[in-house]
C-alpha cells in the first residue's frame, strides 16, 4: 500500500471528531449481533452512483442542522421535510449528517429521510468502525462516507470490503494526490473531493479544480465544500465534476427546493482520463 508510510494520525478538528467517533463506535460494538441480523433483513437501497451519472451535473443535497466552521444553521430542520422540498427541487441524492454532537444529526434523521424520499441516501459521518458500516446498512443508506485522512491506509482498505460484502455503495472521500491515487488503487467507485481541509476547516476552492482531472471517467467524481451558488456548480462542472455536495446553503435556504433546482441543469465537461 503505497500510502502507508506516509500517513499520520488527524489533527485539529478533524482528530477530535475522529476520537469521538471511535467512542461511539465502541458502544456501539456491544450491539453489533442484531445490526448484522438487521443488516441482512433490510430491502436493497436505491444505487447512490449510477443516480450521479447524468450528462449534467447533479446535486446531493444535504440535511445540515450545524456544523464546526459555521456553527448553527438551521437548528429547528426537519430532516424529512427538508429532504422532500431537496428531492422536489431536482435533487439525485440526499446526504444526512447523523454525526450528534458537532453536526446535531441522527440515525434516526437518515431512517427519516429514507421513508420520506426515493432518491438514495448518503450517510454523512465519520464512520472508523466495521460496525458503523454495519449499522448504515441497517438503517436503510445507500451509501457512507469515508475520509481517507481519518484512517489509517489498512483500516480504509478494510473498510470498503466490508462495505461491499455489505453491499453498500462508499464515498471516499479525498483531498490531495496521494489519497486520491491510494483511494483508486483501492478501487473506489466513488471519489468525493473535500475543498475543506477537516484538520483547520480552511477552504480552497482549487481542490476540486486540481484532482478532478485526474479522476477517470469511469468513476464518479463529486465536489465537496465550497459549493453554493451556480457559479461554483459551473466552476466544478467544466471541470468534469459528476456531482456536487451542498450543504450549508441548502440547508439554510427559506426554500429548500427552489435553493436545490438553482444549482441543477448545469452542464458537465467530459473528462478525458
Amino acid at each position: 500500500m503505497q500510502a502507508s508510510s506516509a500517513w499520520t494520525a488527524p489533527t485539529g478538528t478533524l482528530g477530535r471528531l475522529v476520537a469521538e467517533a471511535r467512542e461511539r463506535a465502541r458502544a456501539l460494538a456491544s450491539g453489533e449481533s442484531e445490526l448484522v441480523r438487521a443488516a441482512a433483513d433490510a430491502p436493497p437501497p436505491p444505487a447512490f452512483g449510477p443516480a450521479l451519472r447524468r450528462e449534467t451535473v447533479q446535486v446531493i443535497a444535504e440535511v445540515k442542522r450545524r456544523s464546526p466552521s459555521k456553527g448553527w444553521i438551521n437548528p429547528g430542520i426537519s430532516a424529512p421535510a427538508q429532504a422532500m422540498s431537496y428531492e422536489a427541487g431536482g435533487a439525485a441524492a440526499i446526504s444526512v449528517l447523523t454525526e450528534p454532537e458537532h453536526f446535531g444529526g441522527s440515525n434516526a434523521d437518515l431512517v427519516a429521510v429514507r421513508r420520506a424520499v426515493v432518491a438514495p441516501v448518503l450517510k454523512k459521518d465519520f464512520h472508523v468502525h466495521p460496525v458503523q458500516l454495519i449499522e448504515a446498512r441497517a438503517i436503510g443508506a445507500s451509501a457512507a462516507l469515508l475520509i481517507a485522512r481519518a484512517l489509517p491506509p489498512e483500516d480504509l482498505c478494510a473498510m470498503l470490503d466490508i462495505a461491499r460484502q455489505l453491499e453498500l455503495e462508499v464515498v471516499v472521500e479525498v483531498r490531495d494526490e496521494r489519497e486520491l491515487d491510494f483511494a483508486m488503487e483501492l478501487g473506489a467507485a466513488v471519489i468525493g473531493i473535500n475543498n475543506r481541509n477537516l484538520e483547520t476547516l480552511a477552504i480552497d476552492a482549487a481542490t476540486s479544480d486540481r484532482l478532478l482531472a485526474r479522476v477517470p471517467s469511469r468513476l464518479v467524481a463529486i465536489a465537496e465544500s465550497g459549493v453554493s451558488e451556480r457559479a461554483d456548480v459551473e466552476r466544478v462542472g467544466a471541470r468534469g465534476a459528476d456531482a456536487v455536495l451542498v450543504g450549508s446553503s441548502v440547508s439554510a435556504a427559506e426554500n429548500p427546493a427552489d435553493a436545490v433546482a438553482n444549482l441543477c441543469r448545469v452542464a458537465r465537461a467530459s473528462r478525458e482520463r
